[in-house]
């Protein structure tokens, strides 16, 4: 597929994380672009791109922090099962990047999130979050980043792997 000639495109490599939490609930952002009101809003899984040298192991790991203040180990996240190709907008640039997603499951319930270690567009662009319910995600299909996360969250977490076909989401 050829992307849209709108914006200066940035390659690169990243990571998603599903974070569950004892009661089996899901961790989502609330979302949007201030650049691009007329994308509206969605709900969109922590996680970003891997810094040079970085494992998908260790970017997981310090987006989880940086975004929501939870602290896990490297050996706590599953196995990359789902990989993807994706492009959206983000600000003034044309994001093309290799994905994949990975599992956290937390012992307790899913603490409020700490905005703290945030960047600052982190900051502007995620203006709430909730612990969805999977059956909620399930039966309510919220639009979300990715797009087929509702679809093929069942079969990721029964440890389906998963290759998705690229996806042009913004």
């Amino acid at each position: 597929m050829e992307l849209p000639r709108d914006f200066p495109v940035v390659e690169r490599r990243a990571v998603r994380v599903v974070v569950l939490d004892a009661a089996d609930r899901v961790l989502l952002f609330h979302t949007r672009d201030p650049e691009h009101p007329d994308l509206g809003v969605w709900w969109e899984l922590p996680g970003g791109g891997l810094d040079a040298g970085e494992t998908y192991r260790e970017a997981a790991v310090r987006e989880l922090r940086e975004e929501t203040g939870i602290v896990v180990e490297p050996g706590d996240l599953g196995a990359p099962t789902w990989r993807r190709r994706a492009s959206f907008l983000h600000r003034q640039r044309r994001h093309l990047q290799d994905e994949v997603v990975v599992t956290v499951r937390l012992s307790g319930p899913g603490p409020d999130v700490d905005e703290a270690h945030r960047l600052d567009y982190e900051v502007e662009d995620y203006f709430g979050f909730r612990w969805w319910p999977l059956a909620e995600v399930l039966a309510d299909r919220p639009r979300c980043y990715p797009g087929r996360l509702p679809e093929l969250l069942p079969a990721f977490l029964a440890g389906a792997e998963i290759d998705e076909p690229f996806e042009l989401w913004s």
